[in-house]
């Protein structure tokens, strides 16, 4: 699936584009308000985003699967992107504090082994935000915006997505009420208000779902250690 995406630093360099990228930073902010300290890792085309916690953050690196080829982060200052295979992070165990998977999932060649290798990068106390297309909602049927190409998902699969593989869902949310069409982005917080508080959240955009490592799972069967690389430094 994740062949299918295209032009996801030109979309967000429009002013459609843009309008999204606000309107879902928002709901991001709400869930995350305040990252001292923490590391925090972004997977998919999560640079966008990083940049809501880079000030008081200890480190944000913004990893793009190999699928997706490079995305520069930050705009300004030394490089923190990297591209690698998304089924062997090239990070130590219990790395990060957070983990932020947008453009991920939904993109992923194989989702059962990406959210392995983030239960093993993301600490013991550690959380995982993830953001993908709802596929009740119109943005995943919107082939013009990078929400409309990959796997998308309902909430409720996401929650049972997450289950399966060892973690445990705290919170949800959902984003992009707003049709994804130039005139209603451009009222954008006037439609996202409208929707929220007319329809329910199987019909938002976006999927947000919060999720923390189940301790008391299994841990994941694993299988023969590969070597982890870095494809390509941004």
């Amino acid at each position: 699936m994740g062949g299918e995406v295209h032009g996801l630093g030109q979309f967000y360099a429009s002013p459609a584009g843009a309008a999204a990228g606000r309107l879902l930073a928002q709901r991001l902010r709400a869930m995350w308000p305040t990252l001292p300290r923490r590391a925090i890792l972004g997977i998919g085309h999560a640079g966008p985003y990083l940049d809501l916690w880079r000030a008081e953050a200890a480190r944000c690196i913004a990893l793009s699967p190999a699928q997706l080829g490079v995305a520069a982060y930050p705009a300004d200052g030394p490089s923190a992107a990297l591209v690698a295979e998304e089924e062997s992070l090239p990070f130590p165990d219990l790395t990060f504090d957070r983990i932020l998977l947008v453009h991920g999932l939904e993109t992923a060649e194989n989702a059962r082994r990406l959210l392995r290798e983030v239960w093993r990068v993301l600490k013991d106390d550690g959380r995982l935000l993830v953001v993908a297309p709802n596929r009740r909602g119109l943005w995943a049927h919107a082939e013009h915006t990078p929400f409309g190409h990959g796997q998308p998902y309902s909430p409720g699969q996401v929650g049972r997505l997450l289950t399966r593989h060892l973690f445990h869902v705290e919170r949800r949310d959902s984003a992009l009420y707003t049709p994804p069409y130039g005139p209603f982005l451009r009222a954008g917080g006037t439609w996202e208000a409208i929707g929220r508080a007319a329809w329910p959240a199987r019909h938002s955009g976006l999927a947000i779902v919060e999720a923390r490592k189940d301790l008391l799972a299994a841990t994941p069967a694993g299988e023969p250690a590969a070597a982890r690389r870095v494809l390509l430094p941004a």
